[in-house]
């Protein structure tokens, strides 16, 4: 698959997504976020990709943005569709996926580029990270989920603090907030995704599909988590990773998962 905007690659079952426009800072427009969405949704149905890590091209940005002047003219309808087509084809759909994704973030994240990173499962940082919500101070507010992932992730008053002043935090603020796991050099980001990856795939990945649906029911209106993994774990055990995790288990060797 061929993309204009940005990098998809594979190796060892993990799926690299690289946001690829350096000279915009990888800001998101119309074409970036549908390149994304494809990328995603290919990386999701490849039976060998376990893991996917998304990150942004060169060292200053992970996502500087969205491109504003894609918008600058929109009025009221074509505002709320933009937030509605963005929410419906990336932001939650990563959120949802069942392949886990990891976002990588280098250098900025900010408003849609955050919006991005905290759609994924978790995030890390390289310790020149940059993250904030600029909306306000352009008179609109975050649009593709911000206002309700930010504090869901670091509690409500830090959200509206971040969000109300259009300020940035760094990568050590944004590890003692709990927005991010870890941070570490930017050369050493990419190696720390691809071990944790390689954490992951050693697991059941039926299982973790179904966790992290569990995980997201907590947030859903009108749902109740706990009904949702009762109902998940039920089914665990009429799958073949189940029947392979226990028996290795019992044998006292490591768990070879088909993955069914």
């Amino acid at each position: 698959m061929n993309f204009e905007n940005i990098l998809s690659t594979s190796n060892q079952g993990v799926a690299t997504i690289t946001i690829n426009r350096p000279s915009k800072l990888n800001a998101l427009n119309k074409a970036t976020i549908e390149e994304l969405h494809q990328a995603f949704k290919a990386a999701d149905q490849d039976k060998d990709i376990k893991v996917i890590v998304v990150t942004g091209s060169g060292e200053k940005a992970f996502v500087a943005g969205a491109d504003i002047s894609e918008f600058a003219n929109f009025d009221v309808e074509n505002g709320g569709k933009l937030a509605a087509k963005g929410q419906e084809i990336l932001f939650d759909y990563v959120q949802n996926l069942s392949t886990p994704v990891i976002a990588a973030v280098n250098g900025f994240a900010l408003g849609g580029g955050l919006e991005l990173a905290m759609s994924a499962h978790f995030r890390i940082a390289s310790d020149n990270a940059k993250m904030g919500l600029p909306e306000v101070s352009l008179g609109v507010i975050p649009g593709y989920g911000g206002t309700q992932r930010l504090p869901q992730l670091i509690g409500k008053g830090r959200a509206m603090e971040m969000i109300m002043t259009a300020g940035m935090i760094d990568a050590q603020t944004a590890l003692s907030y709990g927005l991010v796991n870890h941070v570490v050099t930017q050369e050493e980001l990419l190696p720390l995704a691809e071990k944790i990856a390689g954490k992951i795939i050693k697991n059941s990945s039926v299982a973790i599909a179904k966790a992290i649906d569990a995980i997201n029911a907590n947030y859903k209106d009108g749902i109740n988590g706990f009904e949702v993994e009762v109902k998940h774990f039920g089914d665990c055990f009429g799958t073949e990773d189940f029947k392979e995790g226990t028996t290795a288990f019992l044998e006292k060797r490591k768990a070879d998962f088909p993955g069914k």
